[in-house]
């Protein structure tokens, strides 16, 4: 069975591919955030089939009750939509990082976007790292060949970094596998902030919008952005050991050292043993 259904005809000239899932890498819903924008008014152009890619007792679909009456299920699933900004042609592709068949959905993702005579792929994703929100917002790249990155933003961390995989980065090997030029960018945003980080998602737009020399809607993002910046800044001067925190944040970032690998670790270690110690 194809993992896929064409959900009808539609003409592109030389698309880029966008993608992103929920759930791994993408901390703060940043990356979902900013591509549900781009995917607004866009066309749908295939769907991939969730009973072979969820494991519904994993990923449940949502049940609305309306009145004690069961209403409707919402079931996960990833599409691919058409849209277009700049007289540029975007494939989004977007949805729940599926459960299964992740080499299939590789095979699948290859496929159609060869049929759609897609001319590259970006992912875009959020990882959680010991950076202050005060401070610009710092993006990793990935490329599948050295000067495919754009804005400035350089692969990295260097060195080997080995973590579990999300299924983005698996379809980015995929893609580039199969000779198509594969990009991402992946925000850092602070461990210590919960919840969906408008800021991340914002300066993602912003480097996808370097990437493909287009403007991006960005709909009430900054807006949005700005007011958590307030709360963020509120809630850090309401406390002196997450205040002390995210200066040391601050001068690290100042002295241009990123924390990485190891001092990302032991900064949050600390970080937590000295709440620990408040507490007790």
């Amino acid at each position: 069975m194809s993992l896929y259904r064409l959900d009808g005809p539609i003409a592109v000239e030389t698309p880029v591919v966008v993608a992103a899932f929920d759930g791994w890498v993408d901390a703060g819903a940043a990356a979902t955030t900013a591509l549900a924008l781009l995917a607004r008014d866009a066309v749908s152009v295939a769907t991939f089939d969730g009973a072979q890619l969820f494991d519904y007792r994993a990923r449940r679909p949502t049940l609305d009750i309306v009145d004690g009456r069961l209403a409707s299920l919402s079931w996960p699933e990833v599409t691919l939509r058409h849209a277009r900004f700049g007289g540029r042609d975007l494939l989004v592709l977007s949805g729940a990082e599926p459960d299964d068949r992740w080499r299939a959905l590789g095979d699948a993702v290859v496929e159609l976007i060869r049929r759609l005579d897609a001319r590259g792929w970006v992912s875009l994703g959020a990882i959680p790292a010991a950076v202050p929100h005060t401070r610009a917002v710092p993006i990793l790249g990935t490329e599948s060949a050295p000067g495919l990155l754009r804005g400035g933003i350089a692969p990295g961390p260097t060195g080997l970094l080995r973590v579990p995989s999300a299924a983005l980065s698996m379809l980015e090997m995929a893609v580039a596998g199969a000779g198509i030029p594969a990009v991402g960018y992946f925000a850092q945003i602070p461990h210590y902030v919960t919840g969906p980080y408008a800021i991340a998602a914002v300066e993602l737009l912003r480097a996808l919008e370097r990437h493909l020399g287009v403007d991006l809607p960005r709909g009430d993002l900054d807006d949005e952005a700005r007011r958590l910046r307030v709360r963020l800044d509120a809630a850090t001067a309401a406390d002196e050991s997450t205040h002390a925190y995210v200066e040391r944040l601050e001068s690290m970032m100042d002295e241009s050292r990123r924390p990485e690998g190891d001092d990302l670790i032991s900064e949050i270690e600390r970080f937590l043993r000295d709440r620990s110690g408040e507490s007790s």
